[in-house]
Parts: structure tokens; sequence; C-alpha cells
């Protein structure tokens, strides 16, 4: 039987290495780490040998072409040895100045719906040809392009990959047998740290309150961070939006539910809307069922109390600030028509905005 599926959010900044800036708590469920035991490290350090330069190029291409809602399938080692590598899919969107996702088993149950609603796959190993997705009208050779799967009355969405060329899929030809990490990581292909990208912002937001409320925000381009956390999300919805975007939160955390009915990852839902930079009390409003806390296994739910404290952690702004701060506004908030991708996982929902192009 295949092991319930699973996902964990993740952030990794620019480098070469893709290191590792922020993660949740799941990535112990899925790959065996404690966060702190991977935050500061190369995440290609997990990468399948075989698969390791492929990967590195597309970690390239991805910021470069600044890529949102595309998806791989690579493998990534478990920490526990005997458990080899775990073929795992993994979302990525590129915001502003750091390259943010989720980690999920490759679960074919799963796969068709993210695949749907994903703006591009891309296939590394070669142990998950079935995550291919191709439409009808495809000849045979073509690299596979997938529909958008959209919400109603959501804006467009093919735009956010504007820069990107049209997507691909690339396969390993080889096997088990593979060589050394160490020989396979001695590629010609470097580069330096990648400049900044466009104005994106993400929101992790937790799943099980009824408010949404933030538990980090990367960047200052839309709102003022160290001011967002800790907020209900929808105190940045303006007052006539609230009903559509609880209505497009709940149908993603509806996808985001595994053949258990844990929380999971569901795919990508788009939309648009008008974002209060400044905020506001959105606390008068009717209660809504709060979703069940399905947790998974007997470690899982021992760890709860502790983990979600350390889940909603800010991390180094440092490393995951943007060099952008909104000056001081004073009075009415200003208003900001946004696009948005929104996605559910196990610790959390993310949201990512930016400035509308139909404004």
């Amino acid at each position: 039987m295949d092991p319930p599926n699973l996902s964990f959010i993740g952030i990794v900044d620019f480098s070469q290495e893709a290191k590792w800036i922020y993660m949740t708590p799941s990535v112990y469920d899925l790959l065996g780490y404690e966060p702190g035991e991977l935050i500061g490290r190369p995440s290609l350090e997990l990468v399948h040998p075989d698969e390791f330069t492929t990967v590195k190029r597309i970690h390239h291409d991805t910021i470069v072409k600044d890529k949102a809602a595309v998806l791989l399938y690579l493998r990534m080692k478990h920490k526990i040895h005997s458990r080899g590598y775990i073929l795992c899919g993994i979302s990525r969107t590129v915001v502003h100045n750091v390259l943010v996702g989720s980690v999920s088993f490759a679960n074919p149950t799963k796969a068709m719906h993210n695949a749907s609603t994903a703006q591009e796959i891309e296939i590394v190993s070669p142990t998950s040809p079935n995550f291919q997705a191709k439409r009808w009208h495809d000849p045979p050779v073509s690299p596979p392009r997938p529909p958008s799967l959209r919400l109603p009355t959501l804006s467009s969405v093919n735009s956010w990959n504007t820069r990107l060329s049209p997507g691909s899929a690339s396969e390993s030809d080889s096997d088990e047998s593979s060589p050394t990490p160490e020989l396979q990581r001695q590629d010609s292909f470097q580069f330096s740290h990648l400049p900044n990208q466009s104005l994106r912002t993400l929101f992790i937001l937790d799943r099980f309150t009824e408010k949404g409320t933030i538990m980090y925000c990367s960047n200052d381009c839309l709102v003022t961070t160290l001011s967002a956390i800790g907020r209900p999300f929808f105190d940045y919805v303006h007052e006539s939006d609230e009903g559509t975007v609880k209505k497009w939160i709940e149908t993603v955390k509806g996808w985001g539910v595994n053949e258990l009915g844990q929380p999971s990852d569901g795919g990508f839902g788009y939309g648009c809307f008008t974002l209060l930079a400044k905020g506001r009390d959105s606390s008068q409003r009717v209660a809504d069922p709060v979703e069940p806390r399905h947790r998974i296994g007997r470690h899982r739910a021992s760890r709860h109390a502790r983990d979600s404290g350390r889940a909603s952690r800010i991390p180094d702004r440092t490393h995951a600030g943007s060099s952008l701060t909104l000056p001081p506004m004073e009075g009415q908030s200003p208003e900001i028509l946004v696009d948005a991708i929104f996605s559910a996982h196990s610790d959390g929902l993310m949201v990512v905005l930016r400035r509308s192009e139909n404004a």
C-alpha cells in the first residue's frame, strides 16, 4: 500500500546550492529530518545523484524565467538509509528573492488533479513516467503541457509564466547503479547567486483556523511583514471580496486532503481580489466551521503542540526579507488589485500575490 500523501512547505534561496531557508515540521513525516537539521544546508544534497545535474539546471531556469505554479518529479534521500530515495512531487513558485513550494510523496491518486492545475510539469526521475500529463491532441513526441483548471470567476493564469518557454519533461537514462554523489556533483554547470525577480509576496496561513492566521510573510512588497504576522489573512482582503476569497480557500482546502481524510497537498487555485495594504478589522463576521485537525500517526499527534509554534516562526529576515519596504501610510488603507495563487499543504496554506496585470 502506498503511504498516505503528505506534504511540507519549503523555501530555498537563489544560490546554486538552493539552500533551505524555511520548512514546516511535516518534513519529518516525509524524509525523517527535523527542520533544524536542514535549515541553511543545500537542498540539492537530498537529490538522487543521477538527477543532481538536471535538477540544478531546472533550479536555475525556474528562477531566471520567473516561473510560478510548476511541478517537478524527482527522488529525494530519506534520513533512514534503508528507506533509500523517495519519489517526490515538488511544487515551485518564484517569489521575488526566494523559491517557495512544497514537497510531497508522488502519489498517482493526486497526480491527475495536481497536473491539471499546474502551469508546467517536468519529469526528472525515470521511475515516474505515469506523472506526465498531455492534452488529447498533443503529438506523441511533444512535451507535456497541462491545461489550466480554474475556479469560477478567476483571472487569467497564463501570464504568471510569461517568461518561460513551453514546458518540457526530461528523463534520466541511468538506473539505480549510479556514480557516487561526489563524482556526480562535479558538474560544469555553475552560477552565482541569482538576482531578485518580479515583485511577489508569499503568505503562509494556518489552515486550521477559521480566520487564516498569517504565520509567515516573505517580504514587504505589498504589506508590512511585521504587522502582518499573527493577523487574520482576511484583514487584508477587501470586505466586498471576503466571501469570494473564503470560498476559494475552502475549495483549495477540499482539494488538499489525502485518501485518509488528512490535510495534504491538492494543486493550485487562481484568483484576483482587492488587497488592503494596511489591513482592516475583519473580526466582525459570522464564525465558520473549522477544518478538523487530522494528524498522521501517534508520533505526529504527539509532536503537534511543540511543532506548531516552530512552524510559524519567522526565519531570519536577512535571508527571506525583501529590500523593499513600503513607506508609512496614513488614512484609509490603500487598495491594490492582486492576482493570487492558492495551494493547500499538510502544515498550512500558501498564498502567492502580485499586483494584477489587469489593474
